[in-house]
């Protein structure tokens, strides 16, 4: 049997959270979440995921400012985790602007979970 995927979760609404872990929970990966920028940064010091899905527009910290943090972490590893931004205003951004900050994709709201889902497939293997 294999070790299931780590993939963290950074979302302040808890209900997208909640259906998010569910969904992936269902799926046999090992989840995660947290609510803020801040929250996510610590726990990334100290775990590694092969994935993380990161809400744009959370408090104390955004998922820009996140997404910059992570791509400037100095354990390579932890620097190149694939990042999903989850975001309900992309039409305040392009797509390049996402890849331009290091993001690999990004899912707009509300969720389209079987996006969502092969996204997370695509870079969790």
């Amino acid at each position: 049997m294999s070790v299931p995927k780590k993939v963290l979760i950074a979302e302040d609404s808890s209900v997208i959270q909640n259906l998010t872990k569910k969904i992936l929970q269902q799926q046999d990966y090992d989840i995660k979440s947290v609510k803020n920028g801040q929250e996510l940064l610590k726990i990334i010091e100290i775990e590694a995921f092969d994935v993380i899905l990161l809400d744009i527009n959370m408090p104390i910290v955004n998922g820009i400012e996140c997404a910059k943090a992570i791509r400037n972490m100095a354990d390579p590893i932890k620097a190149n985790t694939p990042l999903i931004a989850i975001t309900g205003n992309a039409l305040n951004f392009t797509v390049d602007y996402f890849k331009s900050v290091g993001f690999n994709e990004y899912v707009q709201k509300p969720l389209n979970f079987d996006l969502l889902l092969d996204l997370v497939r695509k870079y969790a293997n």
